[in-house]
């Protein structure tokens, strides 16, 4: 059964529709109360939510050294705080995109408690990390065990360790063509940063340390980017030495909530209907001010089970109350268009510009005059590591593994979900092992590694 006013739309997705302008339209009458909202009111909601939930919720318990380290995390208000937190000290350092886009980079340049770097090349093997959806650099240190945390375990084995940030997000709201308050800052896609901004972060991360080729390891959608930009630029290959994608995302089947699934597939644009053309759930952080950390929580937790039937059972309380505060950053809603467009299309393509609505490529009879190209995956002759929950309904390892060179190497992590592999309580035994196994194998692992085991990744680093 159709609607005869739209056709093409079904009894299901209408109602998907008409209740998403709903929720949409609620949700930015909310967020402009709240923009003019002074604090003492932000905080007397901030307190009452706090009230309500250990009332009805759960009850108070003693402070532990666990829940005051969550606390710190939490409240820690941007990548270099994290690290004092641990005692690193950290560099900052900005990449002009050829587009131009202002990227921000961090740096850990030394081990723990032996000072600042001098901004130039350190000798050592060089290690980026880039960070998914939704993210920024910050997600990598916002860990309650020092242990835990990738980066700072890979600068306590001895490389120089680099973090990097898409356009729009926290650390790179910035171009020199485009104010950020316009429509045109934020028309950019996973082409964008394919074309632009991870090869252009890594050349300068390599004119900085005066190295041939540095590691990368990305996390979800750092890892198409790296995927993408790999297929495109041929000489990039010769300057990644190992590519190490953690919970790799190239063509996910869709979203586990099928109406949602449904509609945005039927018409990934209807995005663009819903929230415009900059950046996607910029409430998120207004929303996170007025309200208690566990009602936070709690509010991401659902989310992620309804849209993805993410359980997150590995990431401990604690944990999340720290990660969530630091999970959401900027990003253009076009970034996210072009995800669901190939979902649609079950294809890992650039961004199609085609916004024809409400037509199913794979109905009967459906006719396109192109198709979009697509990244030349299979081309990518960097090694490639897959690390991947067997648990995370994003990952379809068999028809990623069909994309991918003959060379690629997959890893099956037991009951990890997405998340998992970056905040989960025994990545310092399941994850960080793996990773420095595929470094030591691939790339110039340093011979010095005081206090370190690379066989189960474990050091010490007692605050």
């Amino acid at each position: 059964m159709h609607v005869p006013l739209i056709g093409r739309l079904s009894i299901r997705e209408y109602t998907a529709l008409i209740a998403g302008f709903s929720l949409l339209a609620v949700e930015t009458i909310l967020r402009f109360i709240i923009f003019f909202l002074p604090k003492p009111v932000i905080n007397w909601f901030y307190d009452r939510s706090r009230f309500l939930f250990h009332r009805f919720a759960a009850p108070r318990k003693p402070t532990s050294k666990e829940q005051s380290t969550s606390h710190a995390i939490r409240m820690a208000r941007d990548f270099g705080e994290l690290c004092a937190l641990w005692e690193y000290e950290y560099e900052e350092h900005v990449v002009l995109t050829k587009d131009g886009y202002l990227l921000g980079l961090h740096r850990l340049p030394a081990k723990r408690r032996q000072g600042r770097g001098t901004g130039t090349s350190t000798g050592k093997p060089v290690v980026y990390l880039h960070h998914g959806l939704l993210m920024n650099s910050e997600v990598w240190v916002c860990l309650t065990e020092a242990e835990r945390s990738l980066p700072f375990v890979l600068a306590e084995q001895g490389f120089d360790v680099w973090l990097g940030n898409n356009r729009g997000n926290k650390y790179s709201k910035k171009s020199i063509h485009h104010d950020p308050n316009s429509t045109q800052f934020w028309n950019y896609s996973i082409d964008d940063f394919a074309w632009h901004d991870i090869p252009d972060s890594i050349q300068y991360i390599l004119d900085i340390t005066r190295v041939p080729s540095l590691s990368y390891i990305g996390f979800s959608q750092g890892t198409a980017q790296a995927l993408a930009a790999l297929s495109i630029h041929p000489p990039l290959n010769e300057k990644v030495n190992v590519f190490i994608a953690l919970a790799p995302a190239m063509n996910p089947a869709g979203l586990s909530q099928p109406i949602v699934d449904g509609l945005m597939k039927t018409s990934p644009t209807l995005m663009y209907l819903l929230f415009g053309r900059k950046a996607i759930l910029s409430s998120a952080p207004s929303w996170q001010a007025i309200l208690y950390p566990p009602i936070f929580t709690w509010v991401i937790d659902a989310s992620l089970t309804t849209l993805f039937n993410w359980r997150s059972r590995n990431i401990a309380p604690e944990q999340k109350l720290a990660a969530y505060a630091h999970l959401y950053s900027f990003a253009s809603v076009k970034s996210v268009v072009h995800w669901f467009q190939i979902m649609r299309e079950a294809a890992f393509q650039m961004y199609d510009d085609d916004v024809s609505a409400f037509v199913s490529p794979h109905a009967p009879g459906a006719y396109r005059a192109y198709r979009p190209a697509r990244f030349p995956t299979k081309n990518i002759s960097t090694p490639v590591v897959l690390l991947y929950g067997d648990a995370d309904s994003l990952v379809d390892i068999d028809v990623m593994l069909k994309e991918l060179p003959a060379h690629t190497i997959a890893k099956r992590l037991r009951g990890y979900e997405h998340l998992d592999i970056l905040w989960g309580q025994n990545v310092d035994e399941d994850v960080i092992p793996e990773v420095l196994n595929a470094l030591g194998k691939y790339a110039d692992v340093p011979e010095e590694q005081e206090d370190a085991d690379v066989g189960t990744g474990k050091i010490s680093m007692d605050r």
